[in-house]
């Protein structure tokens, strides 16, 4: 059964930060090219991060550069978004999503950065 699970969200101040993961299971996680999402209130789905299989690429949604980190350990079957310096912009519920050969979504997790 395949299955993608998030985790770390949570409410936080601007400024700080927090390490999302994304556990797989049930799917050869190292084939696959894993990215997170999010969607705020009211708006689209949009791409925050991608990462390939091996992990020797990465990109990265503009609005994010230089704040947030994709990262993976296929050893783990995880894949993590650092996500520093948060924004109130960021709030939104994460999503973790795999593709290859098909495309998987983890069910997802909330973000919220508030004062």
């Amino acid at each position: 059964q395949v299955q993608l699970v998030e985790s770390g969200g949570g409410l936080v101040q601007p400024g700080e930060s927090l390490r999302l993961s994304c556990v797989a299971s049930g799917f050869t996680f190292s084939s696959y090219v894993m990215s997170w999402y999010r969607q705020a209130p009211r708006k689209e789905r949009e791409l925050v991060a991608q990462i390939t299989s091996s992990g020797g690429s990465t990109n990265y949604l503009d609005a994010v550069k230089g704040r947030f980190t994709i990262s993976r350990d296929n050893a783990k079957n995880t894949v993590y978004l650092q996500m520093n310096n948060l924004k109130p912009e960021d709030t939104a519920i994460y999503y973790c999503k795999a593709r290859f050969t098909r495309i998987y979504w983890g069910p997802g997790t909330q973000v919220t950065v508030s004062s």
